[in-house]
């Protein structure tokens, strides 16, 4: 097992010089730096985090909060950001408000005493993970940045532009011809579902098309809800189906596709449809769903850039509150 007085040895210097390249390199010559990393990589040492942990008062760790593991939205966000994480030797730690049982709330709350008491570095929060608890981030001690909106600007914010998204989509199906146009929105009570569903009719307004409430169905982000939605337009309107749905999200797009093809429904022959969101998994779904949005990655590496800074020392003012662009791609389902 190396040690540190072994590095030392093999590298011809003493402990002190050792643990000074390890913990604050800049107090040493780029020359012995050299000498001493050479050593390390050689004999394959590892520096103890506890002991380094007592040393620099840092535990190299960044907790991140996400509110439900199983939508692929969040672990394409969790992957991007340890990525971002493990390029500058910190770890993570991973908490899913949404387990089972429900009362995402009391974990959100549990989790984040769990988070001040282990002392993390940093910390990183999905959106919905602290649903209606947005001021609870003004007793975290660590920095934190929080990616969604964040109206109470408590800590660093990185959200998606939602509004204009959902316009985008509403100008584009306009233009295409559709005026009898179904949307499946999100939770009325989630902001960012909202703003979306505003920038959509807003969209459909500006380019003629006049927006049908009896066409809006409020969905829950989840894929039975889409199901749900697509039960509802068959039994509503029977054989005269809307020329075109707007989801919210792409889980829900994926339990309406289930139904309409259950029914004997083919997409986009019979039925016409489009999506808000961009993940990766979508380039491998066919037929190809026309939406709007962003990468997560996009959000997900800034996020964690933006903590990089504050942890670093790069910037240290007033919270900052950045937008995302959304992009439109135009494909064979709209």
């Amino acid at each position: 097992m190396s040690t540190i007085a072994k590095v030392a040895a093999k590298a011809g210097v003493s402990p002190t010089t050792v643990s000074h390249v390890i913990n604050h390199a800049d107090r040493v010559s780029k020359s012995m730096r050299e000498r001493v990393e050479a050593a390390i990589l050689e004999l394959g040492y590892r520096p103890n985090p506890q002991a380094q942990s007592l040393r620099t008062g840092r535990t190299n760790l960044v907790a991140m909060l996400i509110p439900d593991i199983r939508n692929p939205f969040y672990p394409e966000l969790v992957k991007t950001v340890q990525s971002e994480l493990e390029a500058v030797g910190l770890d993570m730690l991973i908490f899913n408000t949404d387990v089972p049982g429900g009362h995402s709330q009391d974990h959100g709350r549990e989790y984040l005493r769990q988070i001040n008491s282990k002392r993390v570095d940093g910390l990183i929060v999905g959106d919905f993970a602290l649903h209606g608890m947005h001021d609870a981030l003004l007793q975290v001690e660590a920095p934190a940045v929080f990616i969604g909106n964040l109206p109470n600007r408590a800590v660093d914010s990185i959200r998606i532009d939602d509004f204009d998204g959902g316009y985008q989509m509403g100008a584009y199906l306009a233009r295409k011809g559709h005026r009898r146009v179904a949307h499946v929105t999100g939770p009325s009570f989630f902001t960012e579902a909202m703003q979306r569903a505003d920038g959509f009719e807003q969209g459909l307004r500006d380019h003629g098309a006049e927006p049908d409430p009896n066409l809006r169905f409020e969905g829950s982000y989840l894929a039975p809800s889409g199901q749900a939605a697509a039960q509802w337009l068959l039994e509503t309107c029977g054989g005269a189906l809307p020329s075109v749905i707007f989801f919210g999200n792409y889980l829900m797009a994926s339990g309406a596709m289930a139904e309409f093809y259950d029914r004997g429904l083919r997409v986009p022959d019979d039925v016409k449809l489009c999506v808000f969101g961009d993940q990766p998994q979508l380039e491998y779904v066919r037929p190809r769903l026309t939406r709007v949005g962003n990468a997560p990655a996009e959000l997900a590496g800034r996020a964690a850039r933006m903590l990089l800074e504050r942890l670093s020392g790069a910037y240290a003012g007033a919270p900052r509150s950045e937008i995302v662009p959304c992009f439109l791609k135009e494909f064979d389902t709209a």
